[in-house]
């Protein structure tokens, strides 16, 4: 019996379907729900739409073995940087600022300062940042998003540590 594991298309494709869904799913909850993503919820957003476009890619390419590990190592890059962005706004939710500052949008950051300034703002977070706006079974988003960036990290490193397969023999 064949599982996602077995062939490494199947994965990436997998990989795809996982971060399409979960980018539709945060557009619901910002259109439907009424939930504005903070500066930091669009920076998971990027990283997963990047493993996703990559899972497709790689999907469709059908590379070999180093083709397979250069889209699964860009991946993995891609679910860690999400992952420390999640992680760094789960602790802001866990711990939120003594004084609540709600800072510039994305648009109005990357418009009005260089990406140099912008950048150390982004991760210092703002009120936005720290707020709970949604659970679901006692998590926040970026608790979810941290859980899922780990799970496309595994399947990065499962293609990572995917063995060569021999040639066969003739005969």
């Amino acid at each position: 019996m064949h599982t996602l594991f077995d062939n490494p298309r199947r994965l990436f494709l997998g990989v795809f379907l996982l971060c399409t869904g979960l980018i539709v799913f945060g557009l619901y909850l910002q259109h439907g729900k009424g939930l504005e993503p903070c500066p930091m919820c669009i920076l998971q957003r990027y990283a997963f739409v990047v493993a996703g476009v990559l899972g497709l890619l790689a999907a469709l390419h059908r590379p070999g073995i180093l083709g397979q590990r250069l889209y699964a190592l860009a991946m993995m890059v891609a679910a860690l940087a999400g992952a420390v962005v999640a992680a760094r706004q789960s602790w802001l939710q866990h711990n939120p600022p003594k004084i609540v500052e709600c800072g510039p949008d994305l648009g109005f950051m990357f418009g009005s300062f260089s990406l140099g300034d912008a950048l150390p703002m982004l991760f210092k977070g703002t009120g936005d940042c720290s707020k709970v706006l949604w659970r679901f079974l006692g998590l926040s988003i970026p608790e979810w998003a941290l859980v899922f960036f780990a799970v496309i990290a595994v399947a990065a490193l499962l293609l990572l540590r995917r063995p060569r397969v021999p040639a066969r023999s003739p005969g």
